[in-house]
């Protein structure tokens, strides 16, 4: 498969996946922003991925120079970027874009704990309101459909060849934060890349899901 079917299977699962969300936006066919945290979060940060022409045989480009970020350090920011960028090792050859917000959701927390506002007089509210997209009025949203669970979201991955990326994600999560060695990344990424939909029970007997 070339990587413009790959990035045409996994655009379309993305904009299924995210449907309704209003942290999700598509910028372009090949660039995407979500806002991690709501809004009026002191801690919300956004993060940008942009696919190269070869993704996701080749990293795709990870940014947080997004005015919604201007109040979180450089030295945050780094740190974040650093993280992420070990996932993008990890599933490099995959669909991934799910996998990096997915991960930066649910580690918000600890990419955050040394955050302190560099501007403390910058309004969080006024920063959102320039990066949030223009929405349509209430009364249009009702027509969209309900926001996918993440239990329809892994169903919907696994039906638009997203399955590899939804199962290597819990695996991230829980083993990429203790990878301190090349050794042991070595390792993990040899069991990532071995998994497949019909031997992930096997392979993951004993790991949380």
């Amino acid at each position: 498969m070339s990587a413009n079917e790959d990035q045409e299977m996994e655009l379309e699962a993305l904009r299924s996946i995210y449907e309704g969300d209003e942290s999700f936006r598509e910028l372009s066919p090949v660039s995407f922003q979500y806002r991690i945290g709501e809004n009026g979060d002191p801690k919300a940060f956004l993060i940008e991925i942009s696919w190269t022409e070869t993704y996701p045989q080749t990293p795709p480009i990870i940014s947080m120079n997004a005015f919604f970020n201007n109040t979180i350090s450089s030295a945050v920011k780094q740190s974040i970027l650093a993280k992420l960028q070990e996932a993008v090792e990890v599933n490099l050859g995959t669909a991934m874009t799910y996998t990096l917000f997915e991960y930066a959701k649910d580690s918000k927390e600890q990419l955050m704990e040394n955050h302190h506002p560099v501007h403390s007089a910058a309004s969080i509210s006024n920063i959102i309101s320039v990066e949030t997209p223009n929405t349509a009025p209430s009364s249009k949203k009702k027509d969209k459909k309900e926001q996918l669970s993440k239990a329809q979201k892994r169903k919907l991955a696994d039906k638009t060849g997203l399955q590899a990326d939804v199962l290597r994600r819990p695996l991230v999560l829980s083993l990429l934060p203790g990878m301190n060695t090349n050794s042991q990344k070595s390792k993990l990424t040899q069991l990532l890349t071995s998994i497949t939909k019909e031997n992930f029970l096997e392979v993951g007997t004993g790991l949380m899901w």
